[in-house]
């Protein structure tokens, strides 16, 4: 005879599939954005101490003290080494793919950067009846010192031990 499962069965099983919330409960995506959030507001003030001037747009922006690129991935690879330990597979992908973004942010999006200065400086120089003379400026500010990098590190680690001793 075929046995039918209700919800309420299904429930009283032990099942923590079903557990429905608003907020997730996944500690490292949790961890993750938080650590990026925090890094992209944090620029507000950082910027401020640099530059003597409120630049809300530097909250949507890349580039920047801290790194929330870093912050991210850090934070990701924490919380996860925190949840499953160190040996799994999951921690070693998360691990080798914050080296990667940092190593990107610190050496190709860095120097991108560095390039679209020089290259905003080039066109500002040329005179006004050239045709690239009137071009939109590139962004140059798309990379990560080694500093930046590092600070971004250092608040994903901080966040994901705070939420992991939150929880």
């Amino acid at each position: 005879m075929d046995e039918v499962i209700t919800a309420a069965d299904a429930s009283s099983n032990g099942s923590t599939s079903s557990q429905t919330s608003i907020i997730p409960s996944n500690l490292p995506l949790l961890s993750a954005f938080l650590s990026f959030a925090l890094a992209q507001f944090l620029k507000l003030f950082t910027t401020w101490y640099k530059e003597k001037r409120w630049d809300s747009r530097r909250m949507l922006g890349s580039g920047g003290m801290p790194s929330s690129h870093s912050a991210t991935v850090t934070a990701l690879a924490v919380a996860i080494g925190f949840q499953e330990g160190t040996g799994g597979s999951a921690f070693a992908i998360a691990v080798v793919l914050a080296c990667v973004v940092m190593y990107d942010a610190t050496g190709v999006r860095l120097h991108a950067g560095r390039q679209a200065e020089l290259l905003n400086q080039i066109v500002c120089e040329l005179p006004p009846e050239h045709p690239v003379s009137s071009v939109r400026p590139l962004r140059d500010s798309l990379g990560h010192t080694p500093l930046q990098v590092l600070a971004g590190a250092m608040l994903g680690c901080i966040v994901a031990s705070l939420m992991r001793s939150s929880s």
